[in-house]
C-alpha cells in the first residue's frame, strides 16, 4: 500500500446506505398508512350517523 493513495469506503458500503435508507422509508409508510386510513375511513362511516341519531333508536309497539 503505497502512502500517497487516500482510503475511501468498501464499494459495497454505499448500497448497503441506499438499502438501510429504504428500509426505513417502508417501514415509516408501513406504520403510518393504516394509521390515516383508519382516521380517514372511520370519521367518514360515522358522520351520517351524527347527523340522525334518532334512526339508531329501536322503537317499541308502544304509541305516543
Amino acid at each position: 500500500m503505497e502512502s500517497g493513495n487516500q482510503v475511501s469506503d468498501p464499494p459495497g458500503r454505499t448500497s448497503q446506505r441506499l438499502a438501510n435508507l429504504v428500509g426505513t422509508l417502508i417501514a415509516l409508510i408501513t406504520l403510518t398508512v393504516p394509521i390515516f386510513a383508519i382516521a380517514h375511513f372511520s370519521s367518514a362511516s360515522y358522520e351520517p350517523l351524527l347527523q340522525s341519531p334518532t334512526q339508531l333508536i329501536p322503537r317499541t309497539g308502544v304509541e305516543d
